[in-house]
């Protein structure tokens, strides 16, 4: 009974492994090695986006928000028509919790040949640019 516990005779122990078995061993051979490449950091990851006519060659692209934040500045820039008020909170990284005063509704986005209707919030925080 090599890999059985001791004292108990149920039917789980059918499928419990050998003691004695070594583990598998994942084995790389040297030629795999020399032909992995390593990149550089590609940095922050930026699209070309067109929004009122305006093309904005690097907008910054966060694939893990799930709200479109402008600043006040930018929406001035661009016209993009009535600011509404908006009564959110967003919780921003290390716990900081921001409160946008007001947010430009349905403003066509294109990305390619593609149009979004995207919501943006004000942020009431100046452009930086690089």
């Amino acid at each position: 009974m090599k890999g059985k516990r001791k004292g108990k005779s149920t039917e789980k122990d059918d499928h419990d492994s050998n003691v004695d078995e070594e583990p598998e061993r994942i084995v790389i051979k040297e030629d795999m090695c020399k032909s992995l490449v390593k990149y550089k950091d590609p940095g922050y990851p930026t699209i070309s986006v067109s929004i009122g006519g305006t093309c904005v060659e690097k907008a910054l692209l966060d694939l893990g928000a799930s709200v479109n934040l402008l600043p006040y500045s930018v929406y001035k820039q661009l016209g993009l028509g009535e600011l509404k008020p908006t009564s959110i909170t967003l919780s921003l990284a290390y716990r900081s919790m921001k409160i946008p005063s007001e947010m430009i509704e349905y403003v066509l986005v294109q990305v390619d040949k593609f149009y979004y209707p995207v919501d943006f919030f004000d942020l009431d925080t100046d452009l930086v640019v690089k």
